[in-house]
This record gives structure tokens, C-alpha cells and sequence, in this order.
């Protein structure tokens, strides 16, 4: 993309270091906006979220989100730990909630604020699917997917400025709702093909690190598929890969994700 070319000389010519490596998949993300301020817009626009939605608490399905979050987020802080990059995770603040609202839909903002709408539930039928689609919205903030999207709108709104001096916390915030309208409109972020494909790999990991069998994955995917209605497919799936593509890479990275799955415990 044109954008990321002119951006990545721009940011070399600031002196600023914005090349971030995914430490579990490998693949390298210009990022330059600040983590920090980013988490803290999100999480306002979390609660502005909340606030507007009907959050179930103690039932079944509001537990095994809370459960499965938690697992997964305490594996991605002991991997992160185990190669001295625990670090990375300082700005984050979890929270895991069940939304009442018929869409087959999840997501995770920067900063770890993670919502499941009860639409999603009976695909994910049990926990194993919830920690597909969990590992899958959890990797979307770890590995600074939405940094990504703020930073190209930060330099397509603001230009240079944007790298030198640097937006302003209102800007910035403008930039978040612009790219998280999830307290307006209720949708998912559309992110690009190769972050779908990491969040894709990096979920598969992530479930197996908790001690989830990620070869429930695939099964996962083929009953999302099939809630599809004629050829309009579910919010979850708009911006997704070719579903036998999905299941190909995640065959792929099966091998990779049983040793994780074993050295969790779990028997193959």
C-alpha cells in the first residue's frame, strides 16, 4: 500500500521507531501512534459502548467469556514473559463482557476491552469455540492491529505533523471512534486481509497456550460458515478469509500450535 511506503520513510526521517515485530508470529507493523493514549480512548469508548448495550452477567455464557478470557489473557502474559517482553502488555486493563444482541459478532478494542454479543454463543457451542473466536479478537489488540489503523489515520489526516510534534489527545480520540464506531453503529472493525490472517495464526497459539485443543478451530469456522444467510454473511465474517483458505492456513499451523497445546498439558 502507497500509504505505508511514503509513511515508513517519513517515520525514518523523524528518527522515530515505529517497526514493531509480532513476537509470536513474526511479522513486522508500522505503529507510531502511543499505546497508552490509545487504550485509555478506547476504553471510554468501551464504556460509552456498554452503556448503550444490555450487559448479561451470571449466566452460563457471560461466565465462559469471563473464563476463557482469562485464560487466554494469563497464557499471552506468560508467553510474553517467558521472552522478556511483559512489557509490551503494561497498558493493558481486561475486561471481558457478554452483550445482549442477536449479532454473530465479537471483538477486543487496544488495551484489552473485549465484548461477545449472545448472537455468537450457540456457533462457539461450548468453550473451545469461545476460545477460537477469543484468541482470534484478543490477537487483533496484541499485536497492535489497531495502531495500525489509528496510525494511517493519523498521517492521512494529519500529515507529517503527525509524526513530529505529534496528534493531540482530542484528535487522537476522534481517531479511535473513527476506527472503533462501535457505540454508534455496532460493527466490527474492518481490518485488513494479512491482520486477519495473523489474528487467525496468533489466536490458534494463544488457545493452545491456554489449554484449549486449537483443532477444534476448524470446526469452529465450518459452523460459522454455515450460519450464513443466502450470501449475506455474518458481521464476523464480512472482512474475513475465503473460509476453505481459513481452514487451509489453520491446518498449516496446527503442528506449531499442538506443541503449545501439549506443553499446556493437553493430550493429542
Amino acid at each position: 500500500m502507497k500509504i505505508i511506503k511514503i509513511s515508513a520513510l517519513a517515520i525514518t526521517a523523524f528518527g522515530i521507531t515505529a517497526c514493531v515485530t509480532n513476537p509470536v508470529t513474526g511479522r513486522s507493523s508500522i505503529q507510531i501512534a502511543n499505546n497508552s493514549q490509545i487504550a485509555t480512548a478506547a476504553a471510554a469508548e468501551y464504556r460509552t459502548t456498554l452503556s448503550g448495550a444490555k450487559v448479561v452477567t451470571g449466566t452460563a455464557d457471560a461466565n465462559r467469556v469471563k473464563n476463557v478470557g482469562a485464560k487466554i489473557k494469563n497464557a499471552a502474559y506468560a508467553y510474553y514473559k517467558s521472552i522478556g517482553r511483559e512489557s509490551d502488555l503494561a497498558n493493558y486493563s481486561w475486561e471481558f463482557n457478554l452483550i445482549q444482541d442477536a449479532q454473530l459478532n465479537a471483538w477486543c478494542m487496544p488495551g484489552g476491552k473485549v465484548a461477545f454479543y449472545t448472537g455468537i454463543m450457540p456457533i462457539c457451542k461450548d468453550e473451545n469455540g469461545v476460545a477460537v473466536v477469543m484468541g482470534h479478537e484478543v490477537s487483533h489488540a496484541l499485536a497492535g492491529h489497531g495502531n495500525e489503523r489509528v496510525s494511517q489515520a493519523m498521517i492521512a489526516q494529519y500529515g507529517s505533523s503527525a509524526l513530529g510534534s505529534g496528534t493531540s489527545n482530542s484528535q487522537l480520540i476522534n481517531i479511535v471512534k473513527q476506527v472503533y464506531p462501535y457505540a454508534s453503529q455496532g460493527v466490527l472493525l474492518k481490518y485488513g486481509r494479512s491482520q486477519e490472517l495473523e489474528a487467525d495464526q496468533m489466536g490458534l497459539y494463544l488457545m493452545a497456550m491456554a489449554g484449549y485443543d486449537p483443532r477444534t478451530s476448524t470446526s469452529f469456522w465450518q459452523r460459522m460458515e454455515a450460519a450464513s444467510t443466502g450470501n449475506r454473511a455474518p458481521e464476523f465474517l464480512s472482512t474475513h478469509p475465503n473460509p476453505q483458505n481459513r481452514i487451509s492456513d489453520l491446518n498449516a499451523n496446527m503442528p506449531k500450535a499442538l506443541e503449545y497445546y501439549k506443553a499446556a498439558g493437553g493430550k493429542l
